[in-house]
């Protein structure tokens, strides 16, 4: 078995209310900060024979309005 770490963010260019919401948050209270991105993370473990891409584009992400990175860890 090994471990693999999934992390999705939304498309750049792609409205992410959640990082706008966060991004005004921290601004509000004098933080100066540029973009913010909310995303998700998804660990799993899997069989050292699994197609991880395949798993990962079939069953966790939308392709269509989410990038990802699959991190061994």
């Amino acid at each position: 078995m090994k471990k693999v770490r999934v992390l999705i963010r939304p498309k750049k260019g792609l409205l992410d209310p959640q990082g706008r919401a966060v991004r005004e948050m921290l601004q509000d209270h004098g933080f100066k900060v540029g973009e913010v991105v909310v995303g998700k993370v998804v660990e799993m473990e899997v069989d050292d024979s699994q197609d991880v891409k395949t798993l990962v584009e079939k069953f966790i992400v939308n392709p269509l309005i989410e990038d990802y990175e699959i991190e061994e860890t």
